[in-house]
């Protein structure tokens, strides 16, 4: 990914921000020979985080998907994939700007992590992944809810299940928020972005406000 330098995020811990709040991931890697990468849309939590504060190396994500997705028969250990994470992002118009000439743009974040793949192989290993999925989601997303009454369920369901840990060779951040723009335009974009009904707009105005 290609990210200017005023691009880059202030520190480690906004691109964490972004995966943990964001953690439906696009996982890609190679097709066979002369073929199409594969492309798979799946929820991503960190088994661990690295504590370095400018490099995620070192970090494990723990994913799973559909054994019947061609995907998972085609995802060997230490093969090299790459998920991308997308935070929030909006529109800019150049009406916000108040100056001529201009050109629209769109404000957004997104990490790209590089790394590994090691499949789970025992059941209670797919398990623990499952489980450890619900807690992060629920927690974050839900409502509080029990899943004790569902693991006999889950267990039935586990011989569909896929799950794998990638280990993270490299992470990449970039958080465009108007920052080529002057601190008078930035200030406009925010106060737009902070007024919209958009929850999307709403979040990049509040990162635009931690920039500053």
């Amino acid at each position: 990914m290609f990210v200017p330098s005023f691009y880059r995020p202030p520190d480690n811990t906004w691109m964490i921000e972004i995966i943990k709040n964001n953690p439906l991931a696009l996982l890609t890697s190679n097709g066979p020979p002369g073929d199409v990468p594969f492309a798979t849309h799946l929820a991503s939590i960190p088994e661990s985080f690295a504590t370095e504060p400018t490099d995620l190396s070192g970090s494990v994500l723990l994913c799973h998907v559909n054994r019947s997705n061609p995907h998972w028969s085609a995802l060997e250990d230490g093969a090299a994939v790459l998920l991308t994470f997308t935070g929030p992002h909006g529109y800019v118009t150049p009406a916000i700007y108040e100056y001529t000439p201009a050109a629209p743009t769109w404000n957004f974040t997104s990490i790209h992590v590089r790394g590994t793949v090691q499949k789970v192989d025992s059941d209670k290993e797919t398990l623990d992944v499952v489980m450890a999925t619900v807690r992060a989601l629920e927690s974050r997303f839900g409502s509080g809810w029990d899943m004790t009454e569902s693991i006999g369920y889950f267990r039935k369901i586990l011989p569909g299940v896929g799950a794998f840990r990638i280990q993270v060779a490299s992470a990449e951040g970039m958080f465009k928020l108007s920052q080529e723009q002057s601190s008078e335009v930035r200030d406009r974009v925010q106060k737009s972005f902070g007024n919209r009904p958009c929850t999307h707009h709403r979040a990049i105005a509040d990162l635009m406000e931690q920039l500053t």
